[in-house]
């Protein structure tokens, strides 16, 4: 009579363990690597300390046509995009004189800031039949009270500016530290009331020379200004003397509440400017970045202040811009700065306004900031 061996079914069991802890160690291992290191990281890094690579190195020069080969943001998965960007980020940015110059140029053709960014008694003649910018049956008579809001001519010609910050209000700017850098600037644009307070300021700054404001901010939280106007006044005056800008001429429901906010600066006999987007200058700068693959309902107020600081400023520099749920690190983001409130889906196209800008950056039209600032 044969006798099995107790020990044998414990041995396989054992060599069968040995191999499954091999298995998942080699398994976790490969993917820390590509988490922690990614695509050729371990050459990257040792090229990164030995300092910041001029705009024009071979390295940047190859780091940017990885930008610019996705000719689409289809083409290219989320994270290889991100990936590509963060090492982009090695590279010193330098302005393209020759790109920019070519780029404003086709700007000043088609959209031209300078001139018809705002409404001018110059541009909009006493009389004029304005015609809405998406209602296009819809007319708007400029008569003699309406005539006398507008400033006689653009406040802003052609390259005033030096150098300009454009604030977006993303989650991207939160722990940035970009305040400083942003209130060196000299002319900054932001948009629709953003909160700069004490709570924001090492992150956004506090300069402020341009403000948007959607008209229904005012509807939502300021009752039209039908009823108490001095809340809508306060919330104004942190920005000090900021001009106030707004799209009084998208649609009928627009106008009424846009114009009160002048009357409401008048009645407090506030210094700050109130401005209306000519809504030509809007339906052109839409159409432009249709012909690039914008595709939304509307285009953000962001992109538009980006269009027109392009014309109105040699340097342009972007904060708070990203359009995705992480930054370009993998970690998951807040959707604004100072809250987490969603858009409504499909009215932007963020993503798309986002990749156009990567694209500018790495051509040297623009500076995008998403990362750190270390300034002055």
């Amino acid at each position: 009579m044969r006798y099995a061996d107790p020990s044998a079914n414990r041995d396989l069991l054992g060599n069968r363990t040995l191999l499954f802890i091999f298995i998942c160690a080699f398994a976790l291992v490969t993917l820390l690597q590509q988490i922690l290191y990614g695509r050729n990281y371990i050459k990257r890094y040792f090229e990164f300390y030995e300092g910041p690579f001029d705009y024009n190195s071979t390295r940047c020069l190859e780091l940017r046509h990885e930008i610019l080969e996705v000719k689409v943001l289809s083409m290219v998965k989320q994270s290889e995009l991100f990936d590509r960007w963060q090492s982009l980020q090695m590279c010193k940015w330098a302005m393209n004189i020759s790109e920019a110059n070519q780029f404003k140029s086709t700007l000043s053709r088609c959209c031209n800031a300078p001139a018809f960014l705002f409404t001018t008694q110059k541009n909009t003649p006493l009389g004029t039949k304005l015609k809405y910018e998406v209602e296009t049956s819809g007319i708007f008579h400029i008569n003699q009270e309406i005539f006398r809001m507008f400033p006689k001519d653009m406040p802003y010609y052609r390259s005033q500016f030096k150098k300009c910050a454009v604030v977006g209000n993303g989650g991207i700017l939160k722990n940035s530290r970009c305040g400083r850098e942003i209130n060196s600037a000299d002319f900054v644009f932001r948009c629709n009331l953003p909160p700069i307070s004490e709570k924001y300021t090492v992150d956004v700054g506090v300069k402020t020379d341009v403000v948007t404001v959607n008209p229904s901010i005012i509807t939502e939280r300021f009752h039209k200004l039908e009823k108490w106007r001095r809340p809508f006044y306060r919330v104004l005056q942190v920005y000090e003397n900021a001009s106030v800008l707004l799209p009084a001429f998208y649609n009928t429901r627009n106008t009424d509440v846009s114009i009160r906010v002048k009357y409401v600066l008048d009645d407090f006999e506030s210094p700050q400017a109130v401005y209306y987007f000519h809504p030509q200058y809007l339906v052109n700068v839409s159409r432009y970045w249709l012909s690039l693959g914008v595709r939304a309902k509307r285009i953000s107020t962001g992109l538009i202040l980006v269009t027109a600081a392009l014309e109105l400023c040699e340097e342009v520099h972007l904060f708070g811009f990203w359009a995705f749920p992480m930054n370009p690190s993998g970690l998951y983001i807040t959707h604004h700065y100072y809250d987490n409130v969603k858009p409504r889906p499909g009215f932007h196209a963020m993503p798309s306004e986002i990749f156009n800008f990567l694209h500018l950056h790495s051509r040297g039209i623009l500076r995008v900031h998403t990362g750190t600032c270390s300034c002055c």
